[in-house]
């Protein structure tokens, strides 16, 4: 079971969010919490504190009286509660939670210990505030969707439960949960951070891991297909680039190929005689879609590693203003909320999804080229040309989805718009950078399992499934369980449908 201790990593939201196992919270969290919450308290009688006693943004001129602070932390919570658009799916929901929990857990931010204790029952029972895509500009934070967390924490909105949308106060009636306590701070503490476009972020950088693997057993499978030589995936050349990623990438193919009867060895067809031969009818090189894979997924690799570190440190950093520090008994006013480090990182990431999803669509268009391939026929057409199709159709749909990820991949971080009486006038645009690049993510499996589909249609075509290496008889396996040879035109969109939703759900184990 995980605990929340005030340090999250990756393991941690994968057992939360995809194994949704229960968590618990250290009892040094609610000590921390609690000292963070009456030295608050006491520290702000006779001192103006934001958010605190002062109203909020441009409003903070105005200063809030002793009797009407609990009611400017409702009306805050309630009036930014303003999302449109559609409903952010509960994963990402959850994984937004935990992460505002963790940072809240830290104990710079004086909240009522009553916030750990009903996030953690929300969390552990799944039951997910309906949050809406539009609202974020990701500078005070994800301050619209943050709020509908809010606004549940409460006692209202609406919420996801046991698969149904319903009122907040009737799932909390049946499941006997308590509002949280609203004593201080506890509106501004919850929705002034970047949790919303973190929490998507870390699942984006699983999902992108996961598409990764993928990429790599289509891409190892291609180079089987086409008896490609192995010179290309050596240690030997991949270790005279410096580059971790492209090295990691070649020994993940390596490994992948290392029971192939199919791949071959330069040394024994090529560095041999050939005096009397002036035109190789074979290729000397692969196209580049199948030679480069270690130079084209190795910085995909390397940038996913990065984006992920960056996503930790932001889960378990404090993202409010004003900072609480107990230690040296002040409170601060900066710009913690602010969403630039995650804005960045997710535009980043997309941008390196979108190149998996050429790379996948380069490799598609090779298999279904014949003139390219020379080995296959026309889209890998198993029944009769002219009158039968193969894979024809679906490449459409695979090039049509690459190009929208192409156009998809233009950068939200330099996107500002100054807003808020221009009190936020420098913006991050972090939450919709994590949600494009959701998007981006979702397209990409769509254009690999086409592309997987194609595979495993060539190694039909070429009777080699006991040639391929085992892991790529392993995924011929899998897809095969999914879609059935076909000779005669089928309706391809349930089997597309199908084989995304394997491989989004499961891993290709190393």
């Amino acid at each position: 079971m995980p605990k929340i201790k005030g340090a999250l990593g990756i393991q941690e939201f994968y057992q939360v969010v995809f194994e949704e196992e229960p968590i618990s919270v250290d009892d040094h969290v609610f000590n921390t919490v609690q000292k963070s919450f009456d030295f608050l308290k006491t520290f702000a009688k006779n001192k103006i504190i934001y958010g605190v006693n002062t109203g909020f943004g441009p409003m903070a001129q105005y200063k809030i009286k002793d009797s009407e602070t609990i009611a400017l932390q409702y009306n805050l919570i309630r009036s930014h509660a303003s999302g449109t658009g559609n409903p952010i799916a509960p994963k990402y929901v959850k994984a937004a939670m935990l992460a505002r929990l963790n940072t809240l857990s830290l104990g710079h931010s004086g909240v009522h210990r009553s916030v750990i204790e009903t996030m953690t029952l929300l969390i552990n029972k799944n039951i997910t505030p309906l949050i809406y895509e539009h609202g974020g500009v990701g500078a005070s934070g994800d301050l619209v969707q943050l709020a509908h967390l809010a606004l549940v924490l409460i006692g209202e909105g609406e919420v996801f439960y046991q698969g149904e949308r319903r009122p907040t106060a009737e799932v909390f009636k049946l499941e006997k949960i308590a509002p949280i306590t609203i004593a201080l701070r506890e509106g501004l503490a919850l929705i002034n951070g970047t949790s919303v476009m973190t929490g998507i972020g870390v699942v984006n950088t699983i999902y992108t891991r996961r598409l990764l693997e993928w990429m790599i057993c289509c891409s190892s499978a291609i180079n089987e297909i086409v008896a490609a030589y192995d010179d290309h995936l050596s240690q030997e050349i991949n270790e005279t680039k410096k580059h971790l990623g492209q090295r990691e990438i070649a020994r993940s193919m390596r490994s992948h190929l290392k029971d192939s009867t199919l791949i071959r060895k330069r040394e024994h067809h090529l560095y041999v005689a050939t005096d009397e031969v002036t035109v190789f009818e074979e290729k000397v090189q692969e196209y580049y879609s199948l030679r480069c894979v270690p130079q084209i997924l190795g910085p995909v690799l390397d940038t996913l590693n990065e984006v992920e570190r960056i996503m930790i440190e932001e889960v378990n950093s404090a993202n409010d203003n004003p900072i609480v520090d107990v230690e040296k008994e002040n409170v601060y006013h900066g710009g913690n909320f602010h969403g630039d480090y995650v804005s960045l990182e997710m535009d980043k990431l997309k941008i390196v999804v979108t190149k998996m999803s050429m790379l996948a669509e380069r490799q598609l268009n090779y298999l279904l080229n014949s003139k390219l391939n020379d080995i296959l026929p026309p889209f890998v057409n198993l029944g009769t040309l002219g009158l039968n199709f193969g894979m024809q159709g679906v490449q459409f749909t695979a090039t049509s989805t690459t190009a929208e990820n192409q156009m998809l991949s233009n950068p939200m971080y330099v996107h500002s718009i100054p807003n808020n009486n221009d009190n936020q006038d420098v913006v991050s645009m972090g939450t919709n950078a994590a949600l494009i690049t959701k998007r981006v993510i979702e397209n990409a499996f769509e254009i690999v399992a086409i592309e997987m589909m194609t595979v495993v249609q060539a190694i039909e075509y070429l009777g080699v499934q006991e040639k391929v290496s085992s892991k790529t008889k392993k995924m011929y396996d899998a897809v095969r369980n999914i879609v059935p040879p076909f000779k005669e035109d089928v309706v391809m969109y349930p089997y597309v449908n199908q084989v995304k939703h394997y491989i989004i759900n499961h891993q290709n184990k190393k």
